[in-house]
C-alpha cells in the first residue's frame, strides 16, 4: 500500500494545485457547479478574502504516488468560536479519490492543526462563513447542483462513515420548487395581497442605482440576511467589510427584477424587513468553462444565462424574513412578485438553498408550490 504524503500549501503553484484538483476530479461531472478559479483563488487568498479579518486557515494536499490525491482547508472562525462558545476547527474544501488512506490522512492533518491551536473539535465541512458552500451531499447525487453549494460523488459519506469519532452535527435539505405554467396560487395571491392591506408592506421596484448609490440596497439586503440568519448553525455576522465586499463583487450581475425586498411603509425610511436573492442557474454555463477559466469562451456561457436567462433553472440564493414579520405572512409576498418574474422567463423549477432539517418554518413556504425534497447534506464533528 502506497504511502500518503501530507503537505502544507505554502506556494502559489501549490495553491494552484489545491484549486485545481477539484476540475481533476469532477471533469465531465453532469451534476457539479464547479467555481470559477478566479473566485476560488480570491476566497482563499489571505490577502483579498475579508474574513480573514476573524479567520486563520491552513491548507493541506495529500499525495499519494508522486500525484495530488486528496486536499482540504482547516479553518478557525473567531468570531463564530466566539459567539457560540465553541472552541472549533473546520474542515472545508474536502476533495479526495476514493480511498480511506487519504480520508484519514486529510483529516488526521486537519485534527492536529485544531490541537496545535486548542481546539476542543472538529466540525464540517464548513466555509469561512455562511456564504461559503457548507454540508456533505449524502443524497441526490443525481440532481443538479448549484453554485451556492458542495457537490460530492457518493463515497465521499461512505468513507466518513469508516472514520473513527465522526458523528452527525447538523443535516440539511434542499427542495426542488416548480414554477406554476400560468397564474398565481390562490393562497399567495389571497395572503400577499392581505399583507399590503393590513401590515402596509410593500416590494418596490428597484433600479441598479439604488442598489450603490445614496440608498445603499445592497447594504440594506445584507443588513437583512445577518439579522435573519444570525441565530444559526455555522452561521457568523459578516462584518462591514465583508458587506462591502459582496455588495462590490456580486450585485452587480443579479437581475434587478429577480433580486426582491420588502419594505415595512409603517416606518420613516421604509425599512426593508424581507430580500429574495435570485439568480438563474450558472450551472450549466460553469461546466463549460474549462478548469473554472473565463478565457476562451467561458464568459460568453455566464453572460448568457445570467442576461438572456438561457437556462430552465433559477437559484433561491437567499431568502430570508426578519423574525418579526414571519407570522404576517410576509414570505408571501416575496414570490407574489417573483413567481411572474420566473414565468416570463420561462424558468421551469428552482432551487432552495440549504435548510437545516429542523427548520420547520422555512420549509412551510413551500407547501402552497408543488415541491419535492431532492438532496440531503450532513455536517460532521468529533471531538479532540
Amino acid at each position: 500500500m502506497a504511502a500518503i504524503e501530507i503537505r502544507r500549501v505554502t506556494t502559489r503553484k501549490e495553491l494552484d494545485a489545491f484549486i485545481q484538483l477539484h476540475y481533476t476530479l469532477y471533469e465531465g461531472n453532469a451534476y457539479d457547479a464547479p467555481n470559477l478559479y478566479i473566485d476560488e483563488l480570491q476566497t482563499l487568498s489571505r490577502e483579498k478574502n475579508p474574513a480573514f479579518d476573524f479567520c486563520e486557515a491552513e491548507y493541506f494536499l495529500a499525495y499519494k504516488e508522486g500525484r495530488v490525491a486528496g486536499r482540504v482547508a482547516a479553518i478557525i472562525n473567531r468570531r463564530y468560536n466566539e459567539q457560540w462558545q465553541r472552541p472549533c476547527v473546520r474542515f472545508g474544501w474536502l476533495d479526495l479519490e476514493n480511498d480511506i488512506e487519504v480520508m484519514r490522512a486529510l483529516l488526521g492533518a486537519v485534527e492536529q492543526y485544531g490541537r496545535e491551536k486548542g481546539m476542543k473539535e472538529v466540525i464540517g465541512p464548513l466555509g469561512f462563513t455562511d456564504m461559503d458552500p457548507e454540508g456533505m451531499l449524502t443524497y441526490g447525487f443525481d440532481q443538479l447542483g448549484t453554485m451556492a453549494t458542495i457537490y460530492n460523488y457518493p463515497y465521499y459519506p461512505e468513507l466518513m462513515a469508516q472514520m473513527e469519532g465522526y458523528d452527525k452535527d447538523n443535516d440539511y435539505v434542499e427542495y426542488k420548487l416548480y414554477v406554476p405554467k400560468e397564474g398565481m396560487p390562490e393562497k399567495f395571491s389571497k395572503i400577499a395581497q392581505l399583507v399590503e392591506k393590513r401590515y402596509n408592506l410593500h416590494c418596490p421596484k428597484l433600479r441598479r442605482s439604488q442598489v450603490f448609490g445614496k440608498e445603499q440596497y445592497g447594504q440594506k439586503v445584507l443588513d437583512v440576511v445577518n439579522r435573519t440568519f444570525g441565530h444559526l448553525y455555522g452561521y457568523s455576522v459578516m462584518s462591514q467589510k465583508q458587506i462591502d465586499e459582496y455588495v462590490r463583487q456580486y450585485f452587480k450581475f443579479f437581475s434587478m427584477d429577480m433580486l426582491c425586498v420588502i419594505e415595512d411603509w409603517n416606518t420613516p425610511g421604509h425599512d426593508v424587513i424581507g430580500v429574495g436573492i435570485t439568480i438563474p442557474s450558472l450551472t450549466r454555463a460553469l461546466q463549460k468553462c474549462r478548469g473554472g477559466r473565463l478565457l476562451p469562451f467561458g464568459w460568453w456561457h455566464l453572460l448568457k444565462a445570467l442576461k438572456f436567462h438561457k437556462t430552465d433553472v433559477v437559484d433561491l440564493l437567499l431568502v430570508g424574513i426578519l423574525p418579526e414579520y414571519r407570522a404576517k405572512g410576509a414570505n408571501a409576498l416575496l414570490f407574489y412578485h417573483l413567481i411572474p418574474v420566473y414565468q416570463k422567463y420561462g424558468f421551469l423549477w428552482g432551487e432552495t438553498h440549504v435548510e437545516m432539517e429542523t427548520n420547520d418554518k422555512v420549509q412551510s413556504q413551500w407547501q402552497y408550490l408543488e415541491h419535492e425534497l431532492h438532496k440531503r447534506r450532513r455536517c460532521y464533528k468529533k471531538m479532540l
